[in-house]
């Protein structure tokens, strides 16, 4: 096990529940029916208590060859690309902050957490991957219990890794897109439910009059909303501003 794989492992061992944890009352078919796909992709349950694995879709070994009868969850952390698993491990450990500091552990449940990274698939290459993470369970002292990940390829958008991360408010939580690991200088720029709700809108071709009516709000308004919301997502344009937020696992 590479150095790197083993920080991963340390950080979320320093976060795990100590028992296991009961399954989250949203069945599992409800959640990968919520997932939009983008592109090839699939899915697994990790329990952090000791780290295996269930409900494990049959893409995983098609698009990268894994062996069904040993996979374990190293298989996963040792497909990715060496030079993006620095960005993972210190990703990982930002996030347990970030929410400690920022927005209060216990709204994990309340969390789609998505970032990028390289990942070899069958053939060898590595190719960029959108990985998103669900947390489905926690311990009364927020310990990680069981996540759902799923694993988007999206080369077929871009080749280039943003090394930024974005967390999809559910149940009404706010959003943060493009989040730097760099906490100095991290703007922490949030998007509220109304935000998101027109960014899916416009992800789906709808004109500010269509938005404004099923949203039951002014056009102007629309129009606002869609200006700050070019700003906060530093996209110069509609169609950028589409691109990002599907990299981002957004739409």
């Amino acid at each position: 096990m590479v150095s790197e794989i083993q920080n991963l492992h340390d950080v979320w061992l320093n976060n795990r529940t100590a028992k296991t944890t009961s399954s989250n009352k949203i069945s599992f078919d409800d959640l990968t029916n919520s997932i939009i796909s983008t592109g090839p992709f699939s899915f697994y349950i990790i329990d952090f208590f000791d780290m295996s694995l269930s409900h494990i879709s049959p893409s995983i070994f098609e698009m990268h060859g894994f062996d069904p009868e040993t996979f374990t969850f190293n298989d996963v952390l040792g497909a990715i690309h060496p030079d993006d698993l620095d960005f993972v491990v210190k990703a990982e450990a930002f996030l347990t902050r970030f929410f400690s500091q920022n927005i209060g552990r216990e709204k994990l449940l309340s969390y789609k957490i998505s970032y990028s990274h390289r990942c070899r698939i069958k053939t060898g290459e590595f190719v960029l991957f959108n990985h998103q993470a669900l947390m489905l369970t926690m311990d009364d002292n927020g310990g990680y219990g069981k996540s759902l990940n799923i694993h988007t390829r999206i080369d077929h958008l871009s080749n280039f890794n943003t090394y930024k991360i974005s967390l999809i408010g559910l149940n009404g939580e706010p959003s943060f897109m493009n989040i730097s690991l760099d906490e100095v200088n991290n703007k922490n720029k949030e998007f509220s439910k109304r935000e998101i709700d027109i960014i899916k809108l416009i992800g789906k071709g709808l004109s500010n009059a269509e938005i404004a009516e099923k949203l039951f709000i002014s056009p102007l308004t629309v129009k606002k909303h869609r200006n700050n919301i070019l700003s906060k997502s530093d996209s110069k344009n509609t169609a950028e501003l589409i691109k990002n937020c599907i990299l981002q696992g957004i739409i």
